[in-house]
């Protein structure tokens, strides 16, 4: 049974969370303080994380930069801010999605499954293989290694946490095509997301800053003006 960690200090949040979970055949254990978070994803094995951004102890920002530094998992993070810069902050230090408050319980749960699903495929804990066999794909200095979720840029292993792998990945997959930012968020994201069109650059430009050997001017994610995204092999 998968399990989530729900951080969140709204006691009535959290529990509609945790039996809306729960009833979806998921184990939710909740902390409802920020400094209580980190230990207990130390502690125990967690599949997911719900992340409030306003949290008591530390704020869910601290903790999505201190999580990206030690532990590999979905975050999924819950916020009542709906200003794009609070968003934008929140993916940029490492979350891979988004839910304003109020929200549609029934909604959460999709986005979690969705996410947990792509988690499990990345890591090779899913049934999903890669299609062709291919072990690893080259792109210039970059090696990836899809069926491991690695990435190696010359003899130095790159962490890219899984939204940022799985756009890679595709486009790797695809070189030397111009995607527009809506065809990439449709392809990593899913028809269930609404996107602002942020989602996409942003992530572009975290992977940018740890594959490009020099981000300003990069050479293997190539921005066409007016269309979209280009790797070049």
């Amino acid at each position: 049974m998968e399990r989530i960690l729900i951080a969140e200090d709204d006691e009535k949040i959290a529990w509609l969370e945790k039996d809306y979970l729960e009833s979806n055949g998921y184990e939710a254990r909740i902390v409802a303080s920020g400094d209580k978070v980190i230990p207990e994803l130390m502690r125990d094995s967690y599949d997911l994380l719900l992340l409030d951004i306003m949290l008591p102890g530390m704020s869910g920002y601290d903790i999505c930069r201190k999580i990206r530094e030690e532990i590999d998992i979905p975050i999924l993070m819950v916020t009542a801010r709906t200003e794009s810069v609070d968003v934008i902050r929140g993916l940029g230090l490492g979350a891979d999605d988004y839910i304003t408050k109020p929200f549609d319980p029934s909604q959460l749960v999709a986005r979690v499954r969705s996410h947990l699903r792509r988690y499990a495929r990345l890591t090779g804990k899913g049934k999903e293989g890669f299609p062709d066999g291919t072990e690893r794909i080259r792109v210039q200095d970059l090696v990836i290694e899809p069926k491991t979720w690695k990435v190696w840029k010359k003899d130095r292993e790159i962490r890219l946490p899984n939204r940022e792998f799985e756009l890679l990945r595709f486009m790797a997959e695809n070189p030397n095509i111009v995607f527009s930012k809506e065809e990439l968020f449709e392809k990593i994201w899913g028809y269930d997301y609404i996107s602002d069109g942020a989602t996409v650059s942003v992530h572009i430009n975290r992977f940018r800053e740890k594959i490009e050997d020099d981000a300003r001017n990069p050479k293997i994610i190539e921005t066409v003006w007016g269309a979209g995204y280009r790797l070049n092999l």
